[in-house]
């Protein structure tokens, strides 16, 4: 029984060489100064990637799918940055309040520092004719100095609720900025070679969810043998002949070439 298996396996190895010998030998000849060499076809890969890591929302692209430049390709999860959206914009709110009770505290403070200047000037010219005593004078002095500085400390404080203000809009426009980056589109036309992510997965920045390739920008390399590579003259033509492998149901893989010039 061995020896069948054996007999059989030699004859399948006889026939596999016999075949694949007749087929080198039965193509035609190439004419003088044509050559047959062997190939590979490249184009540009683009990888579309997460900016900031979090969770992946939708995918909305396949493999094999062509996009165009723009298109939703992907969405992450911005629960989180929404719920920071609406605390940096209550924040906003907060701020403009306290900037309008601080105003109104200024405008307090220049009617008080106004009435004691003018006490004060009353006091100097009354102490010059007698009417009041230097104590009195010295009194409204410092009633003026004491609104001086409050008006400084209200102007400070206003200031303050300015930069409160500065702070949480430039807050609240990092996280809408966050928000729209959450949203991946596609930077070329292209067609999806790889989905390399999918909803549900938590990624870390750069994280890559699709990777398109540029069918704007397709090449082709060559191997060409010694006695040929230094031949070629520069922009010389060729015709190429693609195959792939295809599988059926009932039968084993096989090639099927498609030629092109």
């Amino acid at each position: 029984m061995l020896r069948k298996v054996i007999l059989v396996a030699v004859a399948v190895v006889i026939v596999a060489g016999g075949a694949a010998a007749w087929l080198v030998l039965s193509k035609p000849a190439l004419p003088p100064g044509i050559a047959g060499v062997n190939g590979r076809l490249e184009a540009k890969q683009v990888d579309i990637s997460t900016k900031y890591p979090g969770r992946i929302k939708e995918v909305l692209a396949d493999e094999g799918d062509t996009v165009d430049e723009g298109q939703v390709v992907a969405t992450m999860d911005t629960e989180p940055l929404e719920a920071q959206l609406r605390n940096a914009e209550a924040k906003i709110r907060e701020a403009e309040d306290n900037r309008r009770t601080a105003l109104a505290e200024v405008t307090v403070k220049k009617a008080e520092l106004a009435y004691s200047e003018k006490e004060y000037k009353r006091s100097k010219e009354l102490v010059v004719r007698g009417a009041v005593s230097e104590q009195e004078r010295d009194i409204d002095l410092a009633r003026m100095q004491t609104n001086q500085a409050a008006l400084l400390g209200a102007q400070a404080q206003a200031v303050r609720t300015q930069s409160a203000i500065d702070a949480a809009t430039a807050e609240a426009e990092r996280i809408k900025a966050e928000i729209k980056d959450s949203v991946l589109k596609a930077p070329i036309r292209g067609r999806v070679q790889n989905r390399l992510a999918e909803p549900g997965e938590v990624l870390p920045a750069g994280g890559k969810v699709l990777a398109l390739i540029d069918l704007s920008d397709v090449y082709m390399y060559l191997f060409l043998p010694e006695s040929v590579a230094g031949r070629v003259p520069l922009g010389a033509e060729g015709r190429i002949l693609l195959s792939c492998i295809c599988a059926t149901s009932s039968s084993a893989p096989r090639p099927i070439p498609h030629a092109s010039s």
